[in-house]
């Protein structure tokens, strides 16, 4: 779970590490699309014919259009914010999906705790959005970077609406290599097709560029999400959740170490805030174990 965490705090870096050779649209494009073809070999494999006659067409159009979407966003954001600041606000996706799965199944209805998480984030988010160095931003640049954080949470709040339709779909009971295979398939054609049309398909084929691109596709689209579901099967998944919020840690970490990105005041407060929501939120599950275990 650590060495996924270093991966996925990894990502962004190397994204933004190469921006001027590939943009980061296409480079997400291309990791999609390698991984997408390795996993339809894999369905095939295993399911032939039954893989597109079991019910899971549409929710798995549904989950690729929401996954597509949210790497666009991922990847326009890079364009205006710091890839410190998108590890941030993309891993409120835990917020979302919390609240989205609380209206919908009677199961996972919040608890008081929770809530109070859930208020704690959001303020974190208010004030990561609104203040630099203690001020309200008004420094040059600041609208974009705004603009760039905002696209950060959109792709947050679609990444929490995937985890609520693959939970509340017929995907729920999918494999986890045909659930990856719907995102990465609809993902790589929608965002091929962004990238043509806007103009953000050149590619300068530098020995970083491919190196960063190789290492999105064989272990970032692929191998390291294949793991987590692996993970996913075998130990808690409340547990593994909150053990994922290394993630952001590790992202504005490698982003001041590596890419000398500023890390203010302001964003600094917002983000130790926003990670204590999610932990209540993700917790929740952890502590009603407890409480039953304290019952029995």
């Amino acid at each position: 779970m650590l060495a996924l965490c270093v991966c996925w705090g990894f990502q962004q870096i190397a994204i933004k590490l190469v921006a001027a050779d590939i943009a980061p649209i296409m480079q997400i494009a291309l990791r999609s699309s390698f991984a997408a073809l390795v996993l339809a070999v894999v369905v095939w494999r295993a399911e032939g014919l039954g893989a597109v006659r079991d019910g899971t067409a549409l929710p798995g159009l549904l989950v690729g259009l929401l996954f597509g979407a949210e790497f666009l966003f991922v990847a326009q954001g890079l364009l205006y914010t710091t890839a410190s600041h998108m590890s941030v606000f993309l891993y409120t996706a835990p917020i979302f999906a919390a609240l989205g799965l609380h209206w919908l199944l009677p199961e996972e209805r919040m608890q008081p705790l929770q809530w109070l998480g859930v208020a704690i984030a959001f303020g974190g988010i208010a004030v990561a959005f609104l203040f630099k160095g203690g001020a309200p931003r008004e420094a040059a640049g600041a609208a974009n970077m705004l603009l760039g954080d905002a696209m950060g949470l959109a792709a947050g709040l679609l990444w929490g609406a995937t985890t609520v339709a693959i939970r509340a779909t017929s995907l729920s009971e999918a494999a986890p290599s045909k659930t990856l295979l719907y995102q990465m398939a609809v993902a790589a054609v929608g965002l091929l097709a962004y990238a043509v049309v806007t103009g953000q398909h050149t590619i300068r084929p530098t020995t970083a560029a491919l190196t960063s691109v190789a290492f999105q596709a064989v272990v970032v689209a692929l191998s390291s999400y294949l793991a987590w579901f692996w993970l996913l099967r075998r130990y808690l998944a409340s547990r593994l959740s909150i053990l994922s919020f290394m993630t952001p840690l590790f992202g504005v970490s490698f982003g001041v170490l590596i890419l000398d990105e500023p890390l203010d005041a302001g964003f600094a407060i917002g983000a130790v805030l926003v990670l204590s929501g999610i932990t209540l939120v993700s917790g929740g599950e952890v502590v009603r174990q407890w409480l039953r275990r304290r019952q029995d």
